[in-house]
């Protein structure tokens, strides 16, 4: 632990830093006298600061390995495992602290021999973009900052943006490093996503504004990352063995000589960056490749003239030269293909400058323009690009003991590539589409043509027959979008039937043109079938991947509506309906979609738009959405119905355990009688002003957690007591049919038990209601509990005024009964407004879920003054 500041850990009380170090290294740095590398590892959303054990403890080995000439030191900040994902009312709180961590940091190397006058910043999910924040502090120097790397940090947006400081943080920063784009060319980013596994944070998220750092920031998916090509969930990509060595290899390639600390070059950065983490050429890192270089030994030369070149070479002790003359290709073939399995980093294809009859004097270093595969190294080369080149050379190293094979072909480009369009989004998998490939060559390029949005989501199928069973290399097959780092690779045996996901993290940019591509590293002499199509559940998995943070959204629009026709019902037949039948009969999508659709549609004229904003309206969500590519109606269509689905049955599992608890609760309890009360009476008073003290003083969400619970103890009062007191009324029915009195006796308790199942079937739609205020303020409540020893007063509060109308609106509604409800004038009012606010709703909630229990609240409000006037 690194002792900080008495000011800084006085103001920062919950927050720590601490230097990683194991074994001898442990020891000698207690000191905290460092010569290294300051790197500063911050963790996300309830993340430990103990996560940095994975860079740390690799960055030690490798220096080791280079007998300390260089070497890293791994600093990292605990968070308390704070919920910054869910609540944003502590980011900046970090930001600051982060700041403050940074000038401690280097304090402790000014008196070394190559001090560092910056940090290295790797940060884990919201880790990430506190370090991106840190750049929106006004009295934040941005040198202090050369390389920023993120690990599934939602970059875009929150993932569920559930109170207002986390949407506002978020605008800060992305609209900061677009306006100040040009300031930040000195600071290299490096956004490495997850891929299809990480269900927390989609990869769509993850990577950087376009607008921002053209030339300075890089974002990839971790399945298209050289030597790792998988996909990681959320917490492994911190410890995936695979990235944390591409990132260590990175970082001790991006050391100077001179300063012994990462280069201030920043197209240097970039080119170590791309290198590891974009295409690896299978070589070394070198900044300045030499650009000639003579093939010297006593190797033999083989001049080739075929088109088409495979070897094969085990346990050979001499060396060989294989020479591809130009001059008789250029003609007939636009490129040339070669393929190696040897994967080691030396060279091994060169381009011909100056060559004599027997041998090339003077050659090229074309190993550079290779690109590293799972069990090959490729490299393809244009024709017209190397005018000046008379031979492609081939060196084939001894080898003894292994068993490696060759491939060269030359090939026109049309002859390999061909198009297959993808079926239609609405086929429903009544449709494919399907090649036939006869391989001759090493290589095909299918291009997959109309597929770029992210709603087409397909299965390829491949299928490879081969004509004899002899030992062949597996198949590489690539799924490659052309716009974006996010390429899948997969191996396959031969021959086989190998089904690949066909899916999209981001849509084609408006100005790209270019076609995704099915890149088939084949076996000669085999038969490839690909075969493409779509399933309706792998569309709807699709839409719930980018839109199930709204989903609180559409159930609790669907719920309101549900509220509003039970009103409805109340106001015209004096019954209150049951809450799934009137589930089935009021929520309907074209209540509530087409409004929205047209809204979006009219905001593509200005003169709606600025009408709109005159207003002072806010931007209709599905418009932001439907500029980013990721809106569609069907989208809002199917959210819908899965919104009516989980408020049906989540309604009926609500009502069957209020059934049961109120069974357990009133066993304990002996029942009272029901009977008429005033709505508000001075202890009840005393109690609204005590919650409100506590919503004040302490938490919000606390007290609108208090009044919940108070409000189901009621409501299990209330179930408990209809069900004994209606089966006293039956008793009594059958033994008093004669006499007139007590008939009119059981008229009276039967409109009594009649009034209380009403207003019970009430209740339950309110505390159904109630229910999502709850859990979307359930956040901040956890915050403040986790941090309750430090500070009793949640600061910032999103619900602090808020729960004060909440808990005065549930004191009213929960002693309330239909029967005052039934005679009120603004009961019309009441039962017509929740459609306009379900609308409402769905149009401005999707993107900030904090406003969905503003609506609820207005909607109850209403109820209350039913109540009352």
């Amino acid at each position: 632990k690194i002792k900080l500041p008495k000011k800084t850990a006085r103001r920062y009380p919950a927050y720590e830093l601490y230097l990683y170090g194991e074994g001898n290294y442990a020891e000698e740095n207690k000191n905290l006298l460092l010569t290294g590398i300051p790197v500063l590892f911050l963790p996300g959303n309830a993340g430990s600061y103990k996560q940095v054990r994975s860079l740390g403890s690799i960055a030690l080995r490798k220096a080791e390995d280079v007998d300390f000439k260089y070497h890293f030191n791994f600093f990292s900040v605990n968070f308390n495992e704070e919920l910054v994902a869910l609540y944003g009312g502590s980011l900046q709180r970090q930001t600051k602290f982060v700041h403050e961590c940074i000038k401690e940091i280097l304090k402790l190397y000014r008196d070394g021999e190559f001090a560092p006058t910056s940090v290295a910043i790797v940060g884990h999910s919201m880790g990430g973009l506190v370090a991106r924040a840190l750049l929106t502090l006004k009295n934040f120097k941005p040198e202090l900052i050369n390389l920023l790397i993120t690990q599934a940090t939602p970059h875009v947006a929150p993932v569920m943006p559930l109170d207002r400081y986390l949407t506002d943080f978020y605008t800060a920063v992305n609209n900061h490093w677009i306006l100040k784009a040009q300031d930040l060319r000195n600071l290299t980013t490096l956004s490495v996503a997850g891929g299809f596994r990480d269900y927390q944070v989609r990869s769509g998220l993850a990577f950087l504004p376009r607008l921002s750092q053209h030339d300075s920031a890089l974002s990839v998916v971790s399945s298209a990352v050289p030597r790792a090509w998988a996909s990681t969930d959320h917490l492994s990509i911190v410890w995936c063995k695979e990235l944390i060595l591409a990132t260590i290899r990175a970082f001790f390639d991006l050391v100077d000589e001179n300063t012994r600390q990462i280069t201030e070059d920043p197209k240097k950065r970039m080119s170590v960056l791309n290198h590891h983490f974009v295409r690896h050429p299978a070589k070394i890192f070198e900044e300045n490749p030499e650009v000639f270089t003579e093939l010297t030994g006593i190797f033999m030369w083989i001049t080739v003239k075929a088109s088409k070149w495979t070897y094969s070479v085990y346990n050979d002790s001499d060396g060989k030269y294989f020479t591809f003359p130009l001059a008789s290709h250029r003609k007939s073939y636009s490129h040339v293909y070669c393929e190696n399995s040897m994967l080691d980093t030396s060279s091994w294809i060169y381009g011909c400058m100056n060559s004599n009859l027997s041998m090339c004097l003077e050659a090229t270093d074309l190993s550079w323009r290779a690109e590293l595969l799972p069990t090959t190294k490729v490299v393809m080369l244009k024709l017209q690009d190397y005018p000046s080149l008379s031979h492609i050379v081939i060196q084939v190293p001894p080898a003894v003991g292994n068993k490696h094979t060759l491939g060269c072909e030359f090939f026109k480009e049309d002859s390999r590539t061909v198009q297959l369009p993808v079926t239609h989004l609405f086929s429903f998998g009544l449709s494919s589409s399907k090649i036939l490939l006869n391989s001759t060559g090493l290589l095909y390029n299918v291009q997959l043509q109309h597929f770029n949005q992210i709603y087409q989501a397909f299965k390829i199928y491949i299928e490879s027959h081969c004509q004899s069973l002899k030992e062949r290399k597996p198949n590489v097959y690539r799924l490659h979008i052309p716009w974006s780092h996010e390429d899948s690779i997969i191996v396959a045996k031969v021959p086989s039937l190998t089904e690949i996901s066909a899916k999209l993290h981001i849509t084609q940019p408006h100005n790209d043109r270019r076609v995704p591509e099915l890149n088939i590293y084949s076996s000669s002499d085999c038969q490839y079938e690909v075969k493409i199509k779509n399933y309706p559940y792998v569309l709807v998995f699709q839409i719930i991947r980018f839109h199930a943070g709204a989903f609180p959204v559409y159930i609790v629009s669907n719920i309101l509506l549900t509220y509003g026709g039970q009103l409805s019902t109340l106001r015209s037949t004096g019954q209150c309906s049951d809450f799934s039948l009137e589930l089935v009969r009021t929520a309907k999508p074209y209540k509530v979609e087409p409004l929205i659709s047209i809204v979006v549609f009219l905001q593509g004229f200005n003169w709606f738009r600025e009408t709109w904003e005159s207003l002072s309206l806010p931007e209709v969500d599905a418009a932001v959405l439907s500029r980013q590519d990721a809106w569609f109606p069907l989208v809002s269509l199917i959210l819908f119905l899965f919104g009516t689905g989980i408020a049906y049955w989540s309604g009926v599992l609500f009502s069957t355990s209020l059934r049961l608890f109120s069974s357990l609760w009133l066993t304990l309890i002996r029942p009272t009688v029901l009977q008429k009360d005033r709505l508000i009476t001075p202890r009840r008073l005393c109690g609204v002003l005590a919650l409100a003290l506590v919503s004040w003083t302490t938490c919000g969400a606390f007290a609108v957690f208090l009044i919940y619970l108070q409000y189901l103890f009621k409501d299990s009062d209330h179930s408990k007591e209809t069900s004994q007191n209606s089966s006293i009324h039956t008793i009594r029915t059958q033994s008093s049919m004669d006499n007139v009195s007590e008939a009119t006796q059981t008229f009276s308790k039967s409109t009594t038990i009649a009034e209380a199942v009403n207003s019970l079937k009430m209740h339950v739609t309110i505390l159904n209601l109630f229910t999502w205020i709850v859990l979307l303020n359930l956040p901040s409540l956890i915050y403040w509990l986790k941090n309750l020893r430090y500070n009793i007063r949640l600061d910032p509060d999103p619900c602090r005024f808020s729960a004060i109308i909440i808990i005065c609106i549930l004191e009213i509604l929960m002693n309330s009964s239909t029967s005052e409800v039934k005679s009120s004038k603004l009961l019309k009012i009441a039962a017509k407004v929740p459609l306009p606010l379900s609308v409402a709703m769905l149009a401005f909630g999707r993107m900030h879920l904090y406003r969905v229990p503003h609506f609820v609240t207005f909607s109850l409000l209403l109820h209350v003054l039913c109540c009352v006037v």
